[in-house]
């Protein structure tokens, strides 16, 4: 993991515990499935991807780049080393990233953007000991697949829901299984809860726990009768907390982040989607539009955010809350770009 840099290296760093691209970070990036070595690869790709292994900074040479006899396999190289060039030359990871998503040009593969933004949110989470703020924490650089069970809305990582469905949790076996069209007892995943926290705390990561998503819970009293109350441990509360630790990691701004469940705000002047699908909506309804009602239902998360100082604000919206909006995609996806808070902030001019 990369280490953190005692003292700033400029007055651009703003928190001194900004992380340092070392060698052990970069090394991790070889283990990619663009990167890693098949059984085709040629013995100048072997030799390389060794010495990378070993001395991931060191220089590669446009000989031994020549000398890789796959062209994928040669450019994957040349993306590779160019985005490590390009974040150490940047000093931090923070610093890239926030230089890198400002520039409005992020020609960089996602899937790097997404190593860096795990390694820092790993950092961030580092003394906290809430399971549900690890879990959420894995949506602003992990996609997630989500869905309905009883009123609830669950969001469970793409990559292990997607992973279990094709096999039945039986691995290969399992998947040879489901084509031959053989039975198979259902496999599920848990959503997290407080009898599952200490577990999902001591995993490599608590990605496999499906985190809820539900703001509110109304409950059935008959006769007509219902009464809606907060969840204690909503998977949005943990996401609000994680998203706070963000914007001071970055921004140095204090700001308070809550979870709501819709916005009744006729001076309403300012917001921010946190992912494609959250822009658009809360565009139109800004607008004074209506969505149709399917596109509208995957508005799965809203959010009001209010500075710790106004004097941190545009003058011209100081003390306004900021609505943040959370939305799936028509296949029921939700990919965050925990970029759209730091960038879209009405921050004043002087910061």
């Amino acid at each position: 993991m990369p280490a953190a840099r005692p003292d700033p290296p400029t007055a651009a760093v703003i928190d001194a515990r900004w992380l340092v691209p070392g060698p052990d970070f970069v090394r991790t990036l070889l283990d990619l499935p663009q990167l890693a070595l098949v059984a085709d690869s040629c013995a100048a790709e072997r030799s390389l991807h060794d010495e990378l292994t070993r001395a991931p900074l060191r220089a590669v040479t446009a000989q031994e780049l020549h000398a890789l006899e796959d062209a994928d396999a040669r450019e994957n190289y040349e993306v590779f080393l160019a985005f490590r060039d390009a974040l150490v030359a940047a000093g931090t990871l923070e610093a890239y990233y926030l230089a890198l998503m400002r520039s409005g040009q992020v020609a960089v593969p996602a899937v790097f953007i997404d190593r860096v933004v795990a390694a820092i949110v790993q950092d961030m989470l580092a003394g906290s000991d809430d399971a549900f703020e690890h879990r959420a924490g894995e949506l602003l650089h992990r996609a997630q697949r989500v869905g309905l069970s009883d009123g609830r809305v669950l969001a469970g990582d793409l990559e292990t829901v997607d992973h279990l469905h094709a096999t039945a949790g039986f691995g290969e076996i399992g998947r040879l299984l489901r084509e031959a069209q053989a039975p198979l007892r259902g496999t599920s995943l848990r959503v997290l809860s407080v009898e599952h926290a200490a577990e999902a705390l001591s995993a490599d990561s608590p990605r496999p726990f499906l985190l809820d998503l539900t703001h509110e819970i109304t409950n059935d009293l008959g006769h007509g009768l219902s009464f809606t109350m907060t969840s204690a441990h909503s998977g949005l509360r943990a996401l609000a907390r994680v998203l706070e630790r963000w914007v001071r990691r970055f921004l140095a701004i204090e700001t308070t982040i809550t979870p709501m469940a819709r916005i009744d705000d006729a001076a309403w002047s300012w917001h921010i989607g946190l992912d494609v699908q959250a822009t658009a909506l809360l565009n139109e309804l800004w607008r004074g539009e209506t969505p149709e009602p399917e596109r509208l239902r995957g508005l799965i998360g809203l959010f009001r955010l209010e500075f710790g100082d106004v004097a941190e604000m545009r003058a011209d919206l100081a003390g306004k809350p900021v609505y943040l909006g959370l939305a799936t995609s028509e296949s029921g996806t939700l990919k965050l770009k925990p970029q759209n808070l730091l960038l879209d902030l009405p921050l004043a001019a002087t910061m």
